[in-house]
C-alpha cells in the first residue's frame, strides 16, 4: 500500500479529537524535549509517541515505519559524521584510516543527539498522522499566525503532493524503459528526472496562479472551518 499522510490523518481513532489540545501536547512534548538533556527522558517522549501513534491511534506499523524511515537514514549519517569526526576524548575505537577514531565524548554526543531528534520529530509526527492539515491550520489561525506564514504552508502541503505524485509516474514510465538496469543508466536517468521535475515545477507554478487567479484570488486563501 502506498504511503499516504493525508489519507491516514483523516481516518484513525484520534482525527476528531480536538486539534488545540493536540497541538499543545505535541509542542510541550516536544519543548520538554529539547530544554531537559536526558537521554531517558527523549527515549521515554519517542517510546509515549509511538504508543499513541499505533495502540491509540490505530496506525499500522508498516505506515509508521514508512514515515519515519527518511528522517531516521538523514539523521543516522549526520550522527555517523558526529561519532568520527568530532571529539577530544579517549579513544574508544579505532578505524585505522587516517586516524579517525570514535571517542568517548563524541559517541555520547552522537547517541544524544539522536535520540533528541527523534524524540522531537515523533512530537512533530504524532500531530502530523493524527490531525488533517486544514485542522491544524485553523489552530493556527486561531493562535495568531501570520495568514501569509499559513498560505504559503497551505500551498506547500498540497504542492508536495502533486510533485510527488509526479515524480512516481516518471519514475515509472523510465522503469518501463528499462531505465534502471545498471549503474549508468541509472545516473542519466536520474538527472533526467531532476531536469524534468525542474521544468515541471516552473510550469505548475504559472498554473497554479493561473488557477488562482481564475477564482477570484485577492491575496488571502480561505482557511477550512471544522465543526466543533
Amino acid at each position: 500500500m502506498k504511503f499516504d499522510i493525508d489519507y491516514i490523518s483523516h481516518n484513525n481513532k484520534l482525527s476528531f479529537v480536538n486539534t488545540d489540545f493536540k497541538m499543545i501536547f505535541a509542542v510541550v512534548a516536544m519543548i520538554i524535549t529539547l530544554f531537559f538533556d536526558n537521554l531517558y527522558l527523549d527515549c521515554f517522549i519517542f517510546l509515549l509517541m509511538a504508543i499513541l501513534i499505533m495502540a491509540v491511534a490505530g496506525i499500522s506499523i508498516k505506515n509508521y515505519l514508512k514515515f519515519i524511515t527518511i528522517p531516521f537514514l538523514f539523521t543516522f549519517i549526520t550522527c555517523l559524521f558526529l561519532m568520527f569526526f568530532f571529539g577530544n576524548g579517549e579513544i574508544v575505537y579505532n578505524t585505522g584510516i587516517f586516524g579517525i577514531a570514535v571517542r568517548e565524548d563524541s559517541l555520547n554526543l552522537a547517541i544524544h543527539t539522536f535520540f533528541r531528534v527523534f524524540g522531537c520529530f515523533s512530537c512533530l509526527g504524532f500531530l502530523a498522522l493524527t490531525t488533517p492539515i486544514a485542522n491544524i491550520l485553523y489552530s493556527l489561525r486561531k493562535a495568531k499566525v501570520p495568514k501569509t506564514l499559513i498560505e504559503i504552508a497551505l500551498l506547500m502541503y498540497n504542492t508536495i503532493f502533486i510533485f510527488l505524485n509526479q515524480v512516481d509516474t516518471m519514475k515509472k514510465a523510465q522503469e518501463t524503459r528499462l531505465g534502471y538496469v545498471d549503474y549508468k543508466t541509472s545516473v542519466n536517468s536520474l538527472s533526467s528526472l531532476g531536469v524534468n521535475m525542474f521544468l515541471k515545477s516552473l510550469e505548475k507554478s504559472e498554473t497554479l496562479q493561473c488557477s488562482l487567479d481564475s477564482r477570484g484570488y485577492d491575496g488571502e486563501l480561505p482557511v477550512y472551518e471544522p465543526a466543533k
